[in-house]
C-alpha cells in the first residue's frame, strides 16, 4: 500500500523575505563630488538627524595631476581617465534624480594652464558642471567635515587635510566656546572663517594655510633621489620649511587640551597599519586617536620595509604604496612642530564638508549632538 501523500505537499513554499529598504525620496537627496589631484570621489546622501545617511557613493583613482609638475598642463590620458569616471558619477546622479549638488575640483585644476578647457570638455562629455574652488573654501570644508570628531575638552584645534596636490592646515581657538557646544561651533564655520555677528559663541580661526604640496606633488619633486631614507628625510624637512608662515603656538609644545584632526588617505592608512587590519574597516579607523609615538613607529616600519616591501604589504595597498612615504613625510613634519597625544583620524573630508555645508545652509539638519 502506497503511503498517503501529505496534505499540502508540492505546494509552492511561502517566501520569507526581508522587506526592501525604503527608497530615498529624491527631493531629500544631496550630492557632493570631489575631483582631486589623484582621485574622483562622490557621495549621495539624505539628511538624518544632525548628520546624514549615505545612499550611494563612488571612488576611483584617476591621477588627474599626473605629469602636471613637469608640464603645467593636464595630460590627455589623465583627462580621459577622469572623464570616464565622471560619466559613472553622472549616471548615478541621474538614477537617483539628485537636484541639490556641488561638484568641485581642487589643486590640479587650480594649477593647470588648460583647466578651463578641461572643465568645458567635461561639460560637453558628461553634462556635469565642475566648479574650481579656492584654497580657503577647501580648508573650510575639510574643517566642518571633522566637526563630529572634535572633543568637548579641546581648547586648541589643528585640522590637517593632506591632499594629492596641496595640504590645508587650519588652527582654531575654541577656548571661549562652552564645552558642549564646541563641535557645533566648528559646524557653524560653513558660513566662512570670519562669520557675521552670531548669537552663539564662535570658534575663532587663528590662522590657516594651503601649502601647494600634497602626496603627489611632494613625491614628484624628489623623484630623482634614489635612496629611500634620504628621499623621505628631504621630503619631510622641505615640507616643514613651507610651514614658515604658519606658526601659531609653535613654541608652546603643550599637549594639554590640544587636538589634531587629520583627514587623508595617508592618515587612514597609517591608522589601519597601527591596528594591524588585514582588510580596511572604516568603523575602526574613523575617530581613532593616536599618539605621536604610535604614528612614528608605523612610519619607521614603512621605512624598514623599503619600496618593495611596501608594495607587497596588503595593509598599504597597491594604489597607496606609491604615495604613502610622501604623505608620511608630511605627517612627520607636522608632529615635529606640534607633538600630540590626541591625533584623531578622520575617514572623511571634502565630500562630507560639501554635504554638511549644503544641508546646514538649507536648515535641514537637526540642532543636536552628532
Amino acid at each position: 500500500m502506497a503511503p498517503k501523500r501529505p496534505k499540502g505537499a508540492g505546494a509552492f513554499p511561502v517566501a520569507v523575505e526581508t522587506p526592501a529598504p525604503k527608497k530615498a525620496d529624491s527631493t531629500e537627496l544631496y550630492a557632493a563630488l570631489d575631483l582631486g589631484t589623484n582621485s574622483c570621489r562622490m557621495l549621495i546622501a539624505q539628511p538624518k538627524g544632525s548628520g546624514f545617511h549615505v545612499v550611494d557613493s563612488f571612488s576611483k583613482s584617476v591621477q588627474l595631476g599626473a605629469g602636471l609638475e613637469q608640464t603645467g598642463r593636464l595630460s590627455r590620458s589623465s583627462m580621459a581617465r577622469t572623464v570616464q569616471a565622471l560619466r559613472i558619477c553622472h549616471q548615478k546622479l541621474r538614477r537617483h534624480h539628485v537636484r541639490r549638488m556641488r561638484l568641485v575640483a581642487t589643486e590640479a585644476c587650480r594649477r593647470a594652464k588648460n583647466a578651463a578647457e578641461f572643465i568645458r570638455h567635461v561639460r560637453r562629455e558628461t553634462g556635469l558642471q565642475l566648479e574650481i574652488i579656492q584654497p580657503e573654501e577647501e580648508a573650510r570644508l575639510a574643517v566642518i567635515s571633522c566637526a563630529p570628531l572634535v572633543s568637548t575638552k579641546t581648547d586648541q584645534l589643528l585640522v590637517v587635510d593632506i591632499g594629492g596636490g596641496s595640504t590645508e592646515l587650519v588652527w582654531i581657538d575654541l577656548s571661549s566656546v562652552p564645552h558642549r557646544d564646541r563641535p557645533r561651533a566648528i559646524m557653524r564655520l560653513h558660513a566662512g572663517f570670519n562669520p557675521q555677528q552670531s548669537p552663539f559663541p564662535a570658534a575663532k580661526v587663528v590662522d590657516w594655510i594651503s601649502v601647494p604640496l600634497g602626496v603627489a606633488t611632494l613625491r614628484d619633486q624628489f623623484s630623482d633621489v634614489e635612496d629611500d631614507s634620504a628621499r623621505f628625510a628631504l621630503m619631510s624637512w622641505y615640507f616643514e620649511e613651507n610651514l614658515a608662515t604658519f606658526a601659531p603656538y609653535k613654541d608652546e609644545q603643550t599637549r594639554e587640551n590640544f587636538q589634531i584632526v587629520g583627514t587623508s588617505g595617508t592618515v587612514t592608512t597609517v591608522a589601519a597599519t597601527h591596528l594591524g587590519l588585514k582588510r580596511y574597516d572604516r568603523t575602526k579607523v574613523d575617530g581613532l586617536r593616536m599618539t605621536s609615538d604610535q604614528i612614528d613607529k608605523v612610519i619607521r616600519g614603512y621605512l624598514d620595509l623599503g619600496p618593495l616591501g611596501r608594495r607587497r604589504d596588503p595593509r598599504i595597498g597597491e594604489d597607496r604604496q606609491a604615495l604613502i612615504m610622501s604623505g608620511s613625510a608630511i605627517l612627520q613634519a607636522l608632529l615635529r612642530c606640534w607633538p600630540t597625544d590626541r591625533l584623531s583620524v578622520a575617514d572623511r573630508g571634502l565630500r562630507e564638508g560639501l554635504l554638511y555645508g549644503q544641508m546646514s545652509a538649507d536648515g535641514v539638519l537637526e540642532d543636536g549632538p552628532f
